[in-house]
């Protein structure tokens, strides 16, 4: 097969998962996509796009294991832990401004160890101000457009190299014992997972006092990222916080509307 069939066959192919699944392949890098099909082709023994195509065509199944793998994001908790400490007194601020009616968004949140990163960290900044009925005003909501990622999150079962970048008394004091950890009930309630998928849905509970969307939009087309950027800024309250992985930059028209508040840690604000 010559590089401009190979071309033709992918192009046929993301567009028919785009049709039947709704899954907007064309806001993906092609390189990413790519690679994680190419998984996928391996485990049905499929060696060319046309092949694939066919299978998906007589195969349901497949298309939800294609979707798991399209989606499929590796976390851990308190990943980054120099974020989440100079995320820290950002967020006591608020939530104590807000009277625990804090209301966060993870954004793209995998199998839930940052919405519960988020949740248990809101948790503690209610244990040190004595004042753990405000929890019950906090809101934090976990979207993906994975399905697999979701049930994870309900189960809400992580293993003990989930929580190595957390700090132990964080992890012994929010989380069950022994592995498989849980969240304690006062955190566990506060997350709600929702399936929500970026580039088509409206945020589920906006505004936000919080927003994390981390190494998720690296994955999207430039001005796909840049709808992004917009719909994050419209959906922060003022004096709302952006938080972006380490490896992306705002770019846009929301760079005008957004304050950079700490550049290494890619930590933005809504002014006031």
């Amino acid at each position: 097969m010559t590089s401009e069939q190979d071309e033709r066959a992918f192009r046929a192919l993301t567009h028919q998962i785009a049709e039947a699944r709704g899954f907007a392949c064309d806001a993906y890098k092609d390189k990413c996509l790519r690679r994680r099909i190419a998984v996928r082709m391996r485990a049905c023994g499929v060696h060319t796009y046309d092949a694939y195509a066919a299978l998906l065509a007589q195969d349901a199944v497949e298309y939800e294991h294609l979707l798991d793998a399209l989606t499929i994001n590796v976390t851990k908790f308190y990943r980054n832990a120099e974020t989440w400490d100079a995320l820290r007194p950002l967020v006591t601020a608020a939530w104590r401004q807000r009277q625990g009616q804090f209301a966060a968004w993870s954004a793209g949140c995998a199998s839930g160890e940052e919405p519960y990163t988020i949740a248990a960290l809101l948790a503690d900044i209610a244990r040190q101000a004595g004042q753990e009925d405000w929890l019950a005003r906090t809101r934090v909501d976990a979207t993906d457009i994975d399905r697999a990622s979701l049930e994870r999150i309900a189960a809400a079962e992580y293993p003990d190299a989930a929580f190595v970048e957390m700090p132990a008394a964080m992890v012994e004091r929010y989380f069950t014992r022994p592995a498989p950890r849980s969240p304690v009930p006062a955190v566990k309630r506060i997350v709600h997972p929702i399936k929500n998928d970026l580039l088509r849905d409206r945020p589920p509970h906006a505004p936000y006092d919080l927003i994390l969307c981390r190494n998720v939009v690296i994955y999207f087309d430039r001005e796909s990222q840049e709808r992004l950027f917009v719909r994050f800024a419209e959906s922060l309250r003022p004096g709302g916080i952006l938080v972006l992985g380490k490896v992306e930059t705002l770019f846009g028209p929301t760079r005008d509307s957004l304050h950079l508040e700490d550049p290494r840690e890619r930590i933005y604000r809504r002014p006031a």
